[in-house]
């Protein structure tokens, strides 16, 4: 297997270096590489901002003993964010993010469409820095058959940070949907089980506002991480660009939020760290 690549937008603000930070130390554990990304729109402005990511670059790498390499992009971060991951073969993106409000000034009106359109799972980050790994992961159980590749990529990054991982169900009335959530949690526990991960359960103690519920359980428990699925073949699903999914990327408590496209096979197989 390759060497693990993490690519990080930067736009040189506070929480991009707070991205930067989850990388390297991401890179770190898993003997990876970090490339920084800066998209700019007129070719005019191309070398300045090869020099000025060049000694960034060059800086995060001696200070941290890891490979750290850079690309400067002509182009919208819409489009060239997923080009370039696609190009370096980048198996994680890590992006940050200021909250709602920063997050479409940094990104434009439709800023959910870079994770939306990449085939390459994020890390969504605000201001707080990497603790000592995500050594709590919370991963809220959907109802869509696509969980299974979010259950997959979570238990590798438990493996890998001797993570707990927090599995929490929400609180339905509907007979149907009661009998589908305890499935998807008996065959979450049993993944969990098979591959050695420490894990417990909960279930919302409200129905019909699972949003806010997890958010509240995540603070709570004081999470790391929390995974999030975004289902395409809905479109802009619910869980990626509504309201509530805003909610949960630019969380009040700064929780990073991995999101996950079903699409990205190479989960599924559980291939995404070498």
């Amino acid at each position: 297997m390759g060497t693990t690549v993490f690519l990080v937008p930067t736009d040189y603000s506070k929480v991009a270096d707070c991205a930067v930070n989850h990388a390297v130390k991401l890179a770190q554990t898993l003997n990876g590489e970090v490339t920084l990304l800066h998209v700019i729109a007129k070719e005019k402005e191309l070398e300045e901002n090869k020099a000025k990511l060049a000694k960034i670059s060059a800086e995060i790498s001696k200070a941290n003993n890891i490979k750290v390499d850079h690309v400067v992009r002509v182009g919208n971060i819409f489009d060239d964010i997923g080009k370039v991951a696609t190009e370096i073969k980048a198996q994680l993106i890590i992006m940050g993010t200021h909250g709602v409000k920063g997050f479409q000034h940094v990104t434009g009106s439709h800023a959910l469409k870079v994770i939306t359109n990449s085939k390459v799972p994020f890390i969504v980050v605000q201001q707080r820095n990497m603790r000592e790994g995500y050594s709590k992961i919370v991963l809220p159980l959907e109802l869509a058959k696509e969980t299974k590749q979010k259950i997959s990529l979570t238990i590798s990054m438990a493996k890998y940070f001797n993570s707990k991982v927090y599995i929490f169900s929400p609180l339905e009335t509907d007979e149907y949907l009661k009998n589908t959530v305890v499935r998807n949690l008996n065959y979450t526990k049993s993944e969990m089980q098979i591959h050695k991960i420490s894990f417990e359960t909960a279930t919302a103690e409200k129905s019909g506002s699972f949003v806010k519920e997890l958010l509240h359980y995540a603070s709570k428990i004081d999470a790391d991480l929390i995974t999030m699925l975004n289902i395409q073949d809905k479109g802009l699903s619910e869980f990626i660009a509504g309201p509530d999914e805003q909610q949960i990327i630019t969380n009040e408590s700064q929780i990073p939020v991995l999101c996950i496209n079903p699409v990205d096979v190479m989960i599924s197989k559980g291939v995404l760290f070498s």
